[in-house]
């Protein structure tokens, strides 16, 4: 998959669908819908072009109450792997949120050679104030002589699948259920940093990880998990929280303490897949009841993985 900042960077003389949208999480509906489409284009003699922005629209517009699913990074990896063929990575600003859904259209649609169909989700609006809707892109696309398909509405399980839905459940803690929503277990990847060192002088040493804070993190507590590290995949138990025990951390730590693994992985680039919720993250009033907790979360956790 090739990254681009505007549509004109295509060789004109390659054709190509485009399908716009925020493909945040690229969830089950954000899967269908690529296969529907990169079918067509497959019929049609196309390549996919998916237009999405960067940074998020609400991290501008409402970024107090807004988090991300996965990185930037993370989401370039999703879509490549759904077999998109071109991501452009439009800049968002408030400058840009105020063009109006023709301005859009004109500046960077109209004058791209290399666009032959536009798809479009069921529900997909643009512009400013959303304004911009089905009406609109089918005027531009008689106009400019571009094909235009609208896509049907997909359903879960009779449900409608929405990143704000998964977002919820993810601060529930319900991983179980996010990771049938996203086709795909819920991940997050970062780079181990050195922590205090505590886990090691317990007898469980942890991976310290430096991840994206503009995601969205799963509900303190434990978890079930695996962990992979320079392409191997270790099972391992996750801890997401403060460390109330010690009365230290102002700052929300992820820390995953890998099965029978005794490696050095500082500075390394991990991916931490989270399978299920164990337990609320507890104040215990010694050492040793940690001790004894975190021994049951690692039996929690064999047993586990050996159903």
């Amino acid at each position: 998959m090739k990254i681009i900042e505007q549509l004109n960077a295509i060789d004109k003389n390659i054709e190509v669908g485009v399908v716009v949208g925020n493909f945040d999480g690229v969830h089950v509906g954000h899967q269908r819908l690529l296969k529907s489409i990169l079918e067509d284009c497959k019929k049609e003699k196309l390549e996919l072009v998916v237009v999405t922005f960067v940074p998020h629209p609400l991290q501008i517009l409402s970024p107090a109450n807004h988090t991300l699913l996965n990185s930037y990074k993370d989401r370039r990896a999703l879509l490549s792997e759904q077999g998109v063929n071109y991501l452009c990575e439009i800049d968002f600003t408030r400058d840009f949120s105020t063009l109006s859904p023709t301005e859009f259209l004109e500046r960077f649609l109209k004058n791209a050679k290399s666009v032959k169909k536009i798809y479009l989700g069921h529900d997909f609006h643009f512009g400013a104030n959303k304004a911009g809707g089905i009406k609109i892109i089918d005027k531009f696309c008689q106009e400019n002589k571009i094909n235009f398909k609208q896509e049907k509405e997909f359903k879960f399980k009779n449900s409608n699948v929405s990143s704000t839905v998964i977002r919820k459940k993810i601060s529930q803690g319900e991983i179980e259920q996010v990771s049938e929503l996203l086709g795909r277990n819920f991940f997050i990847t970062g780079n181990i940093i050195k922590g205090d060192g505590r886990g090691k002088k317990i007898g469980f040493p942890t991976a310290n990880i430096d991840f994206f804070h503009d995601r969205l993190i799963p509900k303190r507590g434990v978890y079930i998990t695996q962990t992979m590290s320079d392409g191997m995949i270790y099972n391992s138990v996750t801890n997401i929280g403060f460390h109330p025990t010690f009365n230290e951390s102002k700052k929300l730590i992820i820390e995953t303490h890998i099965l029978d693994f005794d490696l050095d992985i500082y500075g390394e680039d991990i991916v931490v897949y989270f399978m299920k919720y164990i337990r609320e993250e507890k104040k215990f009033t010694s050492v040793n009841d940690l001790i004894k907790q975190i021994n049951l979360d690692i039996t929690t956790t064999e047993k586990y993985y050996k159903q």
